[in-house]
Order: structure tokens, then C-alpha cells, then sequence
């Protein structure tokens, strides 16, 4: 049953990461970058906390170093995409971030040591002309994007960290650590600019949206489905986030429908589906 529910749970995060997309490009105009992740990852910690107490009695040093790590990745993936954001539309912040689809075998080959098949090779082509289609002008790549694929790299990473450690730990307490520690790195460049307090009820809305459901639900979804089932099909099932990225920031009115966005979205959403294919995904030395 756990198998059956949790492709299903984690296309609801991806739908939830994607409509966040369009709620924080409103109000990033009202609270700056870092205080807004401030906000949030303080809130999701403080919330997961209150709901489940007895958790931290599950706490010891190596969930806390190992998941101090992968939150302190997570975190300034959150901080790039973010940037990012500010500087470009939903809808490529959406389909840069989901690049991270490719990026994970990728990085994969040359951590791990693990082949990458011909197929899976182009494919990365696919995807990064896709990219180029979708986001760069002229000769060069505006500033925006360039933040969110460092997002990409970042958040490709804390999935190869999640696969190989969420088995050996309580989805909820290792979450739990991931979010502190997102709030601690967030304080940082927060104190040195200054915190902003959330200046009215959208701009709470908005965190508390992203708080509870786009992060304290959604990661706790993901670090169990991740000990439950493969990578790939984790990895298949978050490229919805781009879809539902551009699905919402072009009904909510946030950008019109451009040939350029569905003919590299189309690329690179192509590249990051075939890329996990079992032919042309990562095959291991160890096998």
C-alpha cells in the first residue's frame, strides 16, 4: 500500500512546488529574497515541531550531521532558485529547476563513478538546448536563470544525498533537520541585509502556503517516498513540477503562452522524462 500511495503523494508536492512558483514572483516586490526563506523554513520547522514534539527524542549525531548536510544543499538551492525568481518568470524558473532531472545522473557519473549510456548523453544535449531555446538572449544567459541552475545543481544533489541516506533514518526527525538547517542558512544573508517582516496577510499567506504544504508536507513526502521507491521514478514523477509551473503561471495570467516556451520547455521536459528511462539512465560499476 505505501508503494501504491506514493507516486500519488509525491504528484502532489510537484503540484504544490509548481503553483508556488506564481504565488512568491507576487510577493517577492514586498519581502526580500532572504527574509521571505527566513520566514518559511522557520515556520515549517516550527509547525513540524508543534505537530510531533516526541520527535526530537529521535535525534542523534549522525541524523543531525548528515541531515545538517543535506539541509544546508537544500537550503542554498532554495536561496539561488529564489534569486532567480526574482529576476525571471515562473514558468522558466520552473523549467530551469526541473533540469535537475538531468543533473542527477550527471552528477552522478562523475561522484559515483557510475556510466552513463549514449542515450542518456543525448538527452543532456536535449535538455540543454532546450534551455538555451527557453532562456538565453542574445548571446548570453540573463542573470535569473543563472541563479536557477545553480538552484539546479544544488537541489540535483540533495536528491543523490536524500537516496543514499533516507533509508537509514526517520523520515520525519531527518526532514525536521533538513528544515532547520535550511532556516539557519537563510539567517545568515537575512541578518547581514536585514529582516524584513511579512508586511501584510498576502504575503503571510503566501508563507504559510509554502511553509506547511510546499515544505513541511512536501519534504516529508518526498525523504519517505525516497526509502520506499526508486530515485527514477521520484525523479520522473517531481518533472511535473515543471508542467504544473507553466500550467498555473499561464492561467493565473502571469506570462502569455510563447512558442519559445513551449518549444524549449517541450526539449528540455522531453530530455528530463526519457533521461530516467531504465535504457538510458545511469548504469552502475558495481553490477
Amino acid at each position: 500500500m505505501p508503494i501504491l500511495l506514493a507516486p500519488w503523494a509525491l504528484l502532489a508536492v510537484a503540484a504544490m512546488w509548481g503553483i508556488s512558483f506564481v504565488w512568491m514572483k507576487d510577493i517577492l516586490d514586498q519581502q526580500d529574497v532572504y527574509s521571505f526563506l527566513l520566514s518559511r523554513f522557520v515556520v515549517a520547522a516550527l509547525v513540524m515541531f508543534l505537530v510531533n514534539p516526541k520527535m526530537i527524542t529521535r535525534l542523534n549525531r549522525e541524523i543531525l550531521t548528515k541531515g545538517s548536510i543535506i539541509g544546508a544543499v537544500l537550503g542554498l538551492g532554495y536561496i539561488f532558485q529564489t534569486l532567480g525568481l526574482d529576476r525571471t518568470t515562473p514558468a522558466i524558473t520552473g523549467f530551469i529547476t526541473g533540469l535537475y532531472v538531468v543533473l542527477t545522473p550527471l552528477i552522478s557519473a562523475f561522484v559515483l563513478k557510475e556510466k552513463l549510456t549514449t542515450m542518456a548523453w543525448f538527452y543532456i544535449c536535449l535538455a540543454t538546448i532546450g534551455l538555451a531555446v527557453l532562456s538565453v538572449s542574445g548571446w548570453s544567459i540573463g542573470t535569473g536563470e543563472f541563479f536557477v541552475l545553480i538552484s539546479a545543481f544544488l537541489f540535483a544533489a540533495h536528491i543523490l544525498l536524500l537516496s543514499q541516506w533516507s533509508k537509514k533514518f526517520d523520515a520525519y526527525a531527518l526532514t525536521f533537520v533538513q528544515l532547520a538547517t535550511c532556516a539557519l542558512v537563510s539567517f545568515v544573508p537575512a541578518s547581514v541585509n536585514g529582516f524584513v517582516a511579512p508586511p501584510d496577510t498576502q504575503v503571510w499567506a503566501v508563507i504559510l502556503f509554502t511553509a506547511i504544504f510546499a515544505t513541511f508536507f512536501a519534504f516529508v513526502i518526498q525523504t519517505w517516498a525516497q526509502a520506499r521507491i526508486s530515485a527514477t521514478k521520484v525523479a520522473v514523477i517531481l518533472t511535473m513540477e515543471v508542467v504544473f509551473a507553466a500550467l498555473f503561471s499561464v492561467a493565473l495570467g502571469a506570462e502569455p503562452l510563447t512558442l519559445r516556451i513551449i518549444l524549449g520547455g517541450s526539449m528540455v521536459l522531453i530530455a528530463m522524462i526519457m533521461i530516467v528511462q531504465p535504457k538510458v539512465t545511469p548504469v552502475s560499476n558495481d553490477r
